[in-house]
């Protein structure tokens, strides 16, 4: 059981190790991952076209390579043939002739020994060649006592033995065996060994010249456009793909300005059929939440414009009422329906706020909040931070004041700390403010925001508090894309601290 129990949590591992390497190489964007994954995809096809590719063109190659060194290798053999046949005093005299009738596809040399040559650098087409050359030989001719062969590049090629090279003979005698503009061409020599002290020399150029140039399937030009091709591909890809996500990040920043508030322009219906009816189901759904919102805000304001009314006349009314204390009772029942309803009002006026964002600074925002306070004889401490926000003034300022107020009125002492939090996707605005009063017990955390919700020691600080304030300080947070935290603070007191985004 533990070795299982060990495996299974290695699995757990890895796929958490896994899931983090990709989280981190995988950009965070739509555009970006679907980008990275076409790209790899056309890569990896790319490369394992090529390499396929590369290893039929390689052996291809071979195989040409060695039938070509096979018909080269049968025409030396006829040739050796022929040389060996005659006499050793004709030989010379057949080899000027040939070289006065212009050559043949082999030079010719007869020497008293093998020439040393330098040989071309190590190649796999050129090893292919040479063996199969020299397995066809001795088949042909397996009573050759001794016989070499090298290929040999033409500004190198030594054919006699007194060091005299092939570039110093005459044109028309090598014009059928040398390939040397403008792209030299090996050639290849056999020297065979066909008679004590007599080494006939043959030197030709392969029946394709440049054959190895298809050695190297992967050469320079073909990289080339093996990379131009790519390029155009991943290009057209990450095209089509920005083509594609653009209609749904622009539906992306509608769906979040329209959660914050903001006005923005309808959607464009064009692009894929897809993204046209998610555009106008979007559209759609927009429109009815405004009429919803709209048509409960008005019925709120009037229904609780319309009650003060009949909340008016009961007062009258009552005042008709001969007991005192029956009197009293509908009196304070009154007047905390009419607060009910006050407070009703003032939070639909609060929370709906109509205003364009613009840069706030904080300092200065705060900072008149602290100068009415203290001169109050509040005691509050700030440092400046020179920290903006993109936000609505006025909104963002009843949220803030709301929560300064509170913290006046529970704690002896406040302070307001701001600050900037950089982040790889967006950078984060943080405000705490923080009272030194005798905090909220945890299990009442969590309700705080519910109106007309006050503790005890609330009321007896500020009797006239209607416990809407915390409601509206988040609704507007909310509002513009963040967050209201509350808890308690571990040296004592309440810590209120607003998260919101900088742009």
């Amino acid at each position: 059981m533990p070795i299982v129990a060990d495996a299974a949590a290695d699995v757990h591992r890895l796929k958490r190790i896994t899931a983090r390497f990709l989280a981190w190489v995988l950009p965070n964007t739509l555009l970006g991952r679907l980008s990275v994954v076409m790209v790899l995809g056309v890569i990896v096809t790319q490369l394992a076209g090529g390499l396929i590719w590369a290893a039929q063109l390689r052996t291809k190659s071979e195989g040409e390579t060695r039938i070509a060194a096979q018909h080269l290798a049968h025409s030396a053999s006829g040739a050796i043939r022929y040389f060996m046949s005659l006499p050793a005093n004709y030989r010379p005299i057949m080899i000027q002739q040939l070289r006065e009738m212009g050559g043949t596809r082999f030079f010719v040399n007869a020497n008293s020994r093998a020439i040393p040559v330098q040989p071309i650098a190590a190649n796999s087409l050129a090893d292919i060649a040479t063996a199969t050359t020299a397995q066809t030989l001795k088949d042909d001719l397996p009573f050759l006592p001794e016989f070499r062969l090298a290929f040999v590049w033409p500004d190198e090629l030594v054919v006699s033995g007194d060091g005299s090279k092939i570039a110093d003979l005459p044109d028309r005698w090598v014009q059928h065996i040398l390939l040397s503009q403008p792209n030299p061409a090996p050639v290849l020599v056999i020297q065979a060994q066909i008679e004590p002290d007599q080494w006939l020399y043959l030197a030709a150029l392969m029946p394709n010249p440049y054959f190895l140039d298809s050695s190297n399937p992967l050469s320079v030009d073909r990289l080339v456009l093996q990379g131009l091709s790519l390029a155009v591909i991943l290009l057209l890809s990450i095209l089509v793909v920005r083509w594609t996500t653009r209609p749904l990040a622009a539906l992306s920043d509608a769906a979040e300005a329209f959660g914050k508030g903001e006005t923005v322009p309808a959607l464009p219906e064009t692009g894929s059929r897809e993204f046209v009816k998610t555009a106008r189901a979007f559209t759609a759904m927009r429109e009815r939440i405004k009429r919803y919102l709209e048509d409960r805000e008005r019925l709120f304001v009037s229904i609780s414009h319309d009650l003060r009314t009949p909340i008016t006349r009961l007062k009258l009314r009552s005042e008709l009422l001969d007991d005192e204390t029956l009197r009293n009772g509908f009196h304070d029942d009154l007047d905390e329906l009419d607060m009910m309803v006050k407070g009703a009002l003032q939070s639909v006026k609060d929370s709906d706020i109509h205003e364009n964002r613009t840069e706030v600074k904080l300092d200065a925002l705060i900072g008149r909040m602290i100068r009415d306070a203290r001169m109050a004889g509040q005691i509050v401490a700030f440092e400046p931070s020179d920290v903006t926000v993109m936000a609505k003034p006025f909104a963002l300022k009843r949220a803030i004041g709301n929560l300064f107020d509170n913290a006046m009125h529970y704690g002896e002492k406040v302070e307001i700390s701001t600050r900037r939090h950089t982040m790889v996707d967006n950078d984060t605005v943080e405000i705490c403010i923080r009272d030194h009063g005798p905090g909220v017990p945890e299990d009442a955390l969590g309700g705080l925001y519910q109106p007309y919700l006050r503790l005890p020691h609330g009321r007896e600080k500020n009797a006239g508090g209607m416990g809407l304030g915390l409601g509206i300080a988040r609704n507007i947070i909310q509002a513009h894309g963040g967050e209201l935290v509350l808890a308690n603070h571990p040296e004592g007191g309440l810590q209120a601290t607003i998260l919101l985004p900088a742009r």
